[in-house]
């Protein structure tokens, strides 16, 4: 067992650098994942460990064997994020049929503290779509989103789904204006002095939301008469959650990261998606959807109507990022809380083509 034992070391190593909590319950499963793998013959025939920062919290792990695997992605979740990706892995998206279609999840590691819970990846590469976004890959993403959405239309997993995630139709948009304006208020009531180059942004922000929240009703008409029935949403549809590779039938999108998985109308994931693009293409994707879905028998509302759709979850998520440097502003007077909030208005005033 002396190569478990050197890879007991390396992985210690490697995270212990990095402060990541978990390590030992962590190198656990990968022994048990390891079971049987014959550690490459380098000199002193012992596994080589790499451990390689992707992004927060995500690390691409390469051990050389002869074994069936050789690289894999871990990543360390909270526990609620941890049990939606299990589920989603597991239950849901194997019983859409489209098990297929996310990162396989090889095991899964729980700190003893309870704090945290390592996943264990299939490794899919780099060649996300962001890398590549040829027009072929992202038809292959767009027909892939659309099976996601009609296939779960309706279906007995929804209820499942609502409880492990959230509902990111209206409710997330009153929800997020809504916690935005109490923030920004609390903000406003704490004392805390805003930068002068900053001066007046948590007021203009506010006066924002609250006409924002003035306009719910007309919103909730919108979407009852365009919005479709509730699906399952990946919930951060960027180009950089979607892997495609070649097949014998033409390029194959796969989605990773689905930590914000929920229930809501198709608009919150294809708004996200559509806004990771140039304007000029954006007519040319949402035709393709709405060509795909229409195999499905969905009959998509004129693109006036989808426009407002779009606009009103792009709205509630940038609410959404109000909440979190006015917390870390109130909680610890966080430097980086009032350009984070600067940052935001942008967006806004992004969204409204003002400059």
């Amino acid at each position: 067992m002396n190569e478990v034992i050197e890879l007991r070391r390396g992985l210690r190593s490697a995270l212990e650098a990095t402060g990541e909590p978990g390590w030992a319950e962590l190198c656990e499963s990968l022994e048990a994942l390891l079971d049987g793998a014959d550690p490459a013959d380098r000199g002193a025939g012992l596994p080589v460990v790499s451990v390689r920062l992707l992004k927060a919290r995500v690390y691409r792990l390469e051990i050389e064997t002869r074994g069936p695997w050789r690289t894999a992605v871990i990543k360390r979740l909270e526990p609620t994020r941890a049990e939606r990706n299990r589920q989603l892995a597991e239950r849901w998206l194997p019983a859409l049929g489209l098990g297929d279609r996310c990162a396989r999840l090889l095991a899964v590691a729980a700190d003893r503290r309870g704090e945290s819970v390592w996943h264990i990846y299939e490794d899919l590469g780099d060649d996300t779509l962001s890398a590549r976004p040829a027009l072929e890959r992202v038809d292959a993403a767009v027909d892939l989103v659309a099976e996601l959405h009609t296939r779960a239309a309706r279906h007995p997993v929804l209820p499942d789904v609502r409880r492990y995630g959230g509902d990111l139709g209206m409710p997330y948009f009153v929800s997020n204006v809504g916690d935005a304006i109490a923030a920004l208020e609390a903000l406003a009531a704490s004392g805390i002095e805003t930068p002068p180059e900053h001066a007046g942004l948590p007021d203009r922000l506010r006066k924002r939301l609250i006409g924002l929240l003035a306009e719910v009703p007309r919103r909730a008409r919108a979407f009852e008469d365009a919005a479709g029935p509730d699906t399952l949403l990946h919930g951060d549809l960027w180009t950089t959650n979607i892997f495609v590779s070649g097949s014998a039938e033409g390029p194959r999108a796969r989605l990773v990261d689905w930590d914000h998985v929920g229930v809501g109308p198709f608009s919150y994931d294809l708004s996200t998606f559509l806004f990771r693009f140039p304007a000029a293409l954006r007519p040319r994707i949402l035709e393709r959807y709405r060509n795909a879905v229409s195999r499905a028998g969905w009959r998509l509302a004129s693109p006036p109507k989808l426009d407002f759709l779009f606009d009103t979850a792009e709205r509630a998520r940038y609410a959404n990022r109000v909440i979190w440097p006015v917390l870390a502003l109130l909680q610890d007077n966080a430097e980086w809380g009032f350009p984070e909030l600067a940052e935001v208005e942008r967006w806004y005033q992004a969204l409204e083509g003002l400059p």
